[in-house]
């Protein structure tokens, strides 16, 4: 049997190629410096042994597959590199051990990547097609992050993130698509890119590697991705949008047009422009794929959704607690006005809770817009650790009184339940557990600590 272990497996990515490689056969264990749910549970399920102690020996027996959170400078890479271990990465393992033969429908861009891939695989799903996926968060209508499929079809969640710390290439150079959603383009992973321009160079190659018989499904008026395009592509190109010139696919409203033929119309359950959009490059990527939209758009009416992505955690005491995973301005001001869309009819106000965890959130690379993101919410918590290298009490003094800036998640939860009243929406932003801050929101809520004076 095939044995391969895994470093860093407890991320979304590598905890998924985990759970894939055991379903191939190979026997799979792991290490990494922590593990918690929903990642834990699911490899826990999978029959995986995993452990924290990073420096434990390496099995001498196995490919090592590195994940790109493994430093240069770790102890464990060090022995990895001078022991003569096999090695790759997880996405050179995944491309070359699964996806080389798969019909494969890759999803990129800054924004929108888990909703669009977990809208896409449900088509294919509800169209009987049976695909595999790998998808940066857990679907609902699946409960999994990743299975391997029954047919050639494998949807994927498309990152420009690098590869590894010897290959810093985006990881999606290595998914060999056949098809591609462009959903759109900004500057983000300040950590990796010193600009935009540096991801748009790796957009340009992803296009490359598309074949000539495949589909481009890209996002009208974005100048970034025109500029991509203009480095060269071989293959067709549909366009989709809101705006006249979007062409075949145009969404009106909540009205799909195709080819200016009226389709339909986006089920109420869709919420936001940003998920309506999200849905039309779907219904164009899985058509390629030989889903009808009409079966499509039957299909988003069963979608329910994706885990931390607008999850409504739970109403406790009258307030609703909602967990998204938004930590870039363009996402933040979507997610607000989706949430606002679906609760327009109801009182009470919205409590945005904000966490900048991101290498680039941290950074301030985006400080300058986050006050104008944050406008249209009622009020604002934002988690302001004394190790950030700027000033969010600064960057969103134009928001006055309704921004506070506890220092501590402790601080955070106080100044929360300090503002929550009945009929509430608490929507906590962060792409990181935020210290369980959610949940533990929701139970001082039901203990009636809603009130607390704020303290931290």
């Amino acid at each position: 049997m095939k044995k391969i272990h895994i470093l860093g497996i407890a991320g979304t990515f590598m905890g998924s190629l985990a759970q894939i490689a055991k379903a191939m056969g190979y026997e799979v264990s792991g290490r990494d410096h922590a593990i918690y749910p929903p990642m834990s549970d699911q490899l826990a399920q999978a029959g995986i042994a995993v452990q924290t102690e990073m420096n434990a020996p390496l099995p001498h027996d196995a490919e090592i597959i590195v994940g790109n959170v493994m430093r240069r400078d770790m102890p464990v890479i060090n022995e990895m590199l001078s022991g003569f271990y096999r090695y790759r990465s997880g996405p050179q393992w995944l491309g070359e051990e699964v996806l080389r033969d798969k019909f494969v429908l890759a999803v990129a861009g800054t924004h929108g990547k888990t909703t669009t891939s977990a809208m896409l695989a449900w088509m294919l799903e509800f169209a009987g097609m049976k695909p595999g996926f790998l998808i940066g968060g857990v679907p609902a209508n699946f409960g999994v992050s990743a299975r391997l499929g029954q047919t050639p079809f494998f949807v994927i969640e498309a990152d420009e993130y690098d590869t590894a710390f010897f290959d810093k290439r985006s990881k999606f150079l290595h998914y060999r698509p056949r098809g591609a959603i462009l959903n759109n383009l900004e500057f983000d992973h300040a950590d990796i890119f010193p600009d935009l321009a540096a991801i748009e160079r790796q957009f340009a190659h992803l296009l490359r590697i598309i074949p000539n018989q495949g589909l481009v499904v890209m996002v009208d008026q974005t100048p970034a991705l025109e500029w991509v395009l203009a480095q060269g592509c071989w293959s067709p190109v549909e366009r989709f949008g809101s705006a006249e010139s979007a062409q075949p696919w145009r969404l009106a409203g909540r009205t799909v047009w195709l080819n200016n033929q009226p389709l339909g119309d986006m089920p109420p359950s869709i919420l936001g422009r940003h998920n309506r959009l999200n849905a039309l490059a779907a219904l164009a990527l899985a058509r390629f794929a030989g889903v009808l939209p009409a079966q499509g758009l039957a299909a988003l009416a069963e979608f329910t959704g994706v885990a931390r992505r607008l999850q409504n955690r739970g109403t406790a005491a009258g307030v609703t607690v909602f967990d998204d995973f938004a930590h870039h301005p363009t996402a933040i001001v979507e997610t607000i006005s989706a949430l606002r869309e679906g609760f327009e009819q109801q009182p009470g106000r919205l409590i945005a809770v904000v966490d900048p965890r991101s290498n680039t959130m941290r950074a301030g690379v985006h400080k300058d817009t986050l006050a104008s993101a944050l406008n249209d919410a009622d009020a604002v918590v934002f988690h302001s650790p004394e190790n950030l290298d700027w000033s969010p009490q600064t960057a969103l003094a134009e928001l006055g009184a309704r921004a506070q800036f506890p220092s501590t998640v402790d601080g955070v939860l106080a100044a929360v339940l300090a503002l929550c009243r009945p009929g509430d929406r608490v929507l906590v932003m962060s792409n990181g557990s935020f210290d369980g801050v959610h949940q533990r929101l929701l139970d001082a809520l039901a203990a009636g600590a809603a009130g607390l004076v704020v303290a931290g």
